[in-house]
C-alpha cells in the first residue's frame, strides 16, 4: 500500500529550551527564514506525503497559523508589485504545501499517546511518524528512504544512525542485524538504556513508518521512561513479534529541541542559503579571528 499519510508528534513542553519556548511552541523556532516545522513538513511532502496531522497542545495556535492563508499579509505584499511577488509566492505556497490536519493531545502522556491521537486519522494504512524535535536535511529526504524501505520489506521501518556511547542513555539502542547497504534487521529496542542494557550505538532518531497495529499496541503499553507511554516501547513489541526494519538515513539531523542544536541548524543552514552565504561567510571568518 502507498504510503500518503504522516503523523508529526509537536505537543511537547520544550523544557530543554526554555524560556523561549513559555510562549513560543518549539516547532516554530527559526532556522534562518523558516520554522523548523515547515522543514519537516517540506520533507515529508518531497516524500510523497499528502495528508498531515500535527499533534499539538494548548498554546501552540501559532503552528495553526502558519499554515493557513494569511490574507491581510498578502494583500499587502500585493501592492509592493513584481519585486514582493516571490515573497508573496512563498507565503502562498505554504498553505498549499499538503492537506494539513491539525488535533490536541490534551494531555502531556508521552510520544506514544500522542501518535495514538491518531487513530481515526490514519485508518488501517501505514503512515510516517516524523518527530517534531528533528529536522533533517539532505538531498534524499529521510522520509522517503524509510517509505522505500517499507515497500520492500513490507515491516514498520525505523531511522537510524550511531550515537556516541556516551550519549546512548539519552536515546533509545536497538538490537539490529545487517541486511544490505544502511539497511538492518531490528528484532528488539530499549528506551534509555543503563549502561548494562544497551544493544548497540544505533538509535531511533526522529523518523518511522509504522503499520496500523501499532495502535492496538499502543492500547495495551503501560507507561515506561518518565511516567510516559513510549513509542519505543509499543515499536519493541513490533520489533520482537514481526521484525521491523531500520534504516541509517543520510542527511544532516538537527535536534531543535536542544539549545546547542538550534544555534547548529541556523549557521549551517545560512552558510548555504542564497541571499545569506557570502556575506554570513565573511562574518564568521570576521568573529572566528577573534576566539
Amino acid at each position: 500500500m502507498k504510503i500518503t499519510k504522516a503523523v508529526i508528534p509537536a505537543a511537547g513542553l520544550g523544557t530543554r529550551v526554555l524560556p523561549v519556548s513559555k510562549s513560543m511552541p518549539k516547532e516554530m523556532l527559526p532556522i534562518v527564514d523558516k520554522p523548523a516545522i515547515q522543514y519537516i513538513v517540506e520533507e515529508a511532502v518531497r516524500s510523497g506525503i499528502t495528508d498531515i496531522l500535527i499533534i499539538t497542545n494548548r498554546g501552540k495556535g501559532l503552528i495553526e497559523d502558519h499554515f493557513d492563508r494569511a490574507p491581510e499579509l498578502e494583500a499587502h505584499l500585493m501592492k509592493g508589485g513584481s519585486e514582493k511577488e516571490p515573497t508573496l509566492k512563498s507565503i502562498i505556497d505554504i498553505s498549499r504545501l499538503a492537506n494539513i490536519y491539525f488535533v490536541r493531545q490534551k494531555e502531556t502522556r508521552g510520544l506514544g499517546h500522542a501518535v495514538n491521537c491518531a487513530r481515526s486519522f490514519i485508518g488501517n494504512e501505514p503512515f510516517a511518524v516524523l518527530y517534531g524535535d528533528d529536522v533533517i536535511i539532505g538531498e534524499d529526504p529521510a522520509c522517503g528512504q524509510l517509505i522505500r524501505a517499507y515497500e520492500d520489506f513490507g515491516k514498520g521501518v525505523l531511522g537510524v544512525n550511531e550515537v556516541s556511547p556516551e550519549v546512548i542513555g539519552r536515546y533509545s539502542s536497538l538490537k539490529v542485524e545487517p541486511l544490505r547497504d544502511r539497511l538492518f534487521q531490528c528484532t528488539d529496542m530499549i528506551e534509555k538504556p543503563s549502561p548494562d542494557k544497551v544493544f548497540s550505538n544505533y538509535s531511533i532518531l526522529g523518523r518511522c513508518v509504522l503499520p496500523p497495529e501499532i495502535f492496538d499496541i499502543l492500547d495495551q503499553t503501560p507507561p515506561g521512561s518518565g511516567g510516559e507511554i513510549q513509542l519505543t516501547d509499543a515499536m519493541k513489541v513490533l520489533a520482537q513479534t514481526q521484525g521491523m526494519t531500520a534504516v541509517e538515513f543520510t542527511g544532516k539531523r538537527y535536534d531543535m529541541g536542544n539549545k546547542l542544536g538550534i544555534l547548529q541548524a541556523t549557521v549551517e543552514v545560512a552558510l548555504k542559503h542564497p541571499e545569506l552565504a557570502e556575506s554570513f561567510r565573511d562574518y564568521l571568518k570576521e568573529i572566528a579571528s577573534t576566539l
